[in-house]
């Protein structure tokens, strides 16, 4: 038994499968891909937070060396989560920071983690609840060290990190 399938179906199927990919493409890709959200659904859904990591990596790699200017960095901590953003210093580097939020306090430690260390041990210099924070650090060794922001709220939060010294930049991790 042969089954033919006629001309007007084939062109249903067809349009119909535009359609979804301009459904996915608008809903799901842009914002994922681009931070391109036209709808509104991809930040709700945390797909523009995906293409801000990313467009935070790709920057972290084109700046990677401390310099004695200000590097600017723009995180954004999602809605009930929490994300970290990393520099390796070798011990007793020097880094004077400042950063801020675009109004909202977040939880924070600004911590180091000694480097080829295998135990979990991480060093605490500073714990707290803040909307901005400005100061400077000399690295007791050598490893990563930064920041730990919680968003506790119900909408993202943007920080702005201003960072001059000695370092590389890890980036998110």
């Amino acid at each position: 038994m042969q089954h033919t399938v006629s001309t007007k179906t084939l062109v249903k199927a067809s349009i119909s499968a535009v359609v979804v990919a301009a459904i996915t493409l608008v809903t799901f890709i842009l914002p994922a891909e681009y931070n391109i959200d036209p709808t509104g659904l991809g930040g709700k859904l945390g797909l523009t937070a995906l293409a801000q990591a990313a467009e935070m990596e790709t920057a972290s790699l084109e700046t990677a060396k401390g310099t004695d200017e200000f590097q600017t960095i723009e995180v954004t901590v999602p809605a009930g989560r929490g994300i970290e953003y990393k520099f390796y210093m070798k011990q007793h580097e020097k880094m004077t920071y400042e950063w801020l939020t675009d109004g909202a306090s977040l939880y924070f430690d600004l911590h180091g983690e000694p480097e080829g260390d295998t135990t979990g041990y991480f060093e605490s210099y500073t714990i707290a609840t803040a909307n901005e924070m400005k100061g400077s650090y000399t690295t007791p060794f050598t490893g990563s060290h930064g920041w730990y922001w919680k968003n506790k709220s119900d909408k993202p939060v943007s920080v702005q990190l201003l960072v001059k010294g000695q370092y590389e930049v890890i980036g998110l991790k």
